[in-house]
C-alpha cells in the first residue's frame, strides 16, 4: 500500500515537472519572439509614432502642435508605443502557444473548439483596433479639439496622448469580443438564447452605458457606438444560433 502510494506521488511529480517544464519552454518561445518583434521594430519608433499621431495632427489648428513636457518623452513615448505594438503583434503567438499546450489534455472536438476560439477571439481583438484607429478615433479626437473654447490652443503632450491611444485601442478590442463571449456563455449553458433574446431592452440600454464611457460626451458620438455595440451583441447571438443548429446535427 505505502510502495502504490509512493508510485503515485513519484507520478504526479513527474507529470508537474512536465507540465512545469512545457510553460518553461512556451515562456521562452514568447520572449524570444518578443525580444526579436520589439528589436525589429525599434528603428522605427519615430515613424511609429507619428502614424499613430496623425489623426490627431490632422485637426490640430494650423499654429497648434503637440508637445513634451517632460525631456525625456521624445525619447520614451516612441519606445513606449513600440513596447505596446509588440504586445499587439504577440497575442496571436501567446495564444498558438497556450493552444500547444493544451491541446496534448483535450479531444479532438475540443481542440477544434479552443483553437477556433483563440482565433476569432485574435481576429474580433484587431478588428477592434483597426476599426478604433481609422473611423472612431479620428471622430474622438475631431470633437475633443473641437469644444476646446477660442482662447486655448490645444497642445496635446506627446506621453498624454499615446497613454489615451493605448486605452482607448485595449477598450475597443475588448468590447469586440463581446460577440464571442454570448456564444461562450451560451454553448457552456450558462444563459440561453430565449433568456437573452428576451432581454434585448436590457442589452440596449448596456450597450448605450458602456458607449457613454468609451465615447466624447455628444449625443451622436454615444448613439454611433452604442448602436455599434448593441450589434455586436446582436452578432453574438446569430452566432450562438447557428453553433447550436450545428450543434445538434
Amino acid at each position: 500500500m505505502i510502495h502504490e502510494t509512493l508510485q503515485i506521488e513519484k507520478l504526479n511529480l513527474n507529470k508537474f515537472n512536465f507540465y512545469l517544464t512545457e510553460v518553461r519552454r512556451n515562456l521562452i518561445y514568447i520572449m524570444s519572439f518578443f525580444l526579436a518583434i520589439f528589436v525589429a521594430l525599434a528603428p522605427f519608433s519615430q515613424k511609429i509614432y507619428s502614424f499613430l499621431a496623425e489623426p490627431l495632427q490632422k485637426i490640430l489648428p494650423a499654429h497648434a502642435h503637440m508637445i513634451a513636457t517632460d525631456i525625456t518623452s521624445t525619447f520614451v513615448a516612441p519606445f513606449k508605443l513600440v513596447f505596446f505594438v509588440t504586445v499587439l503583434l504577440l497575442i496571436p503567438i501567446i495564444f498558438f502557444r497556450i493552444y500547444v499546450f493544451l491541446k496534448e489534455a483535450l479531444y479532438i472536438q475540443e481542440k477544434k473548439a479552443i483553437f477556433l476560439f483563440l482565433f476569432v477571439s485574435t481576429f474580433l481583438f484587431y478588428s477592434g483596433v483597426f476599426l478604433g484607429y481609422f473611423l472612431v478615433l479620428p471622430v474622438v479626437l475631431h470633437f475633443f479639439v473641437g469644444v476646446s473654447p477660442d482662447t486655448v490652443v490645444p497642445m496635446t503632450d506627446i506621453n498624454q496622448y499615446l497613454i489615451f491611444c493605448m486605452k482607448f485601442f485595449m477598450v475597443l478590442g475588448l468590447v469586440f469580443q463581446l460577440p464571442l463571449l454570448i456564444v461562450v456563455l451560451i454553448y457552456f449553458n450558462v444563459l440561453s438564447i430565449e433568456t437573452l433574446s428576451n432581454k434585448r431592452a436590457y442589452a440596449i440600454v448596456v450597450s448605450f452605458f458602456i458607449a457613454m464611457f468609451i465615447t466624447p460626451p455628444d449625443i451622436f458620438s454615444m448613439a454611433v457606438a452604442g448602436t455599434f455595440i448593441y450589434i455586436l451583441f446582436e452578432l453574438g447571438l446569430l452566432l450562438a444560433q447557428l453553433l447550436m443548429h450545428y450543434r445538434k446535427l
